[in-house]
């Protein structure tokens, strides 16, 4: 749980029965990963870097996207 708290500190920000928290932590993820998802689409145009900024993308999106599922567990009081 530690480790958890430490790679995703704002998803433990999120406590039950907070629905405003929540909301804006899942924006912040949404927002996040889009405006990083256009500039390394963008750079993933590049002929031979293309390849590196494409695995990162979607290193980049898996973090978004266990954020916003760790978001809703802490929401429902399922991580303790």
């Amino acid at each position: 749980m530690d480790l958890l708290k430490k790679v995703w500190p704002t998803a433990f920000k999120v406590k039950e029965k907070d629905v405003a928290a929540l909301i804006i932590q899942i924006v912040i993820f949404v927002v996040v990963c889009a405006i990083m998802g256009v500039v390394i689409g963008l750079l993933a145009k590049l002929p031979i870097l293309g390849i590196i900024f494409g695995f990162v993308g979607t290193l980049v999106e898996i973090y978004g996207l266990v954020g916003i599922v760790l978001c809703i567990l802490n929401f429902f009081n399922v991580l303790k």
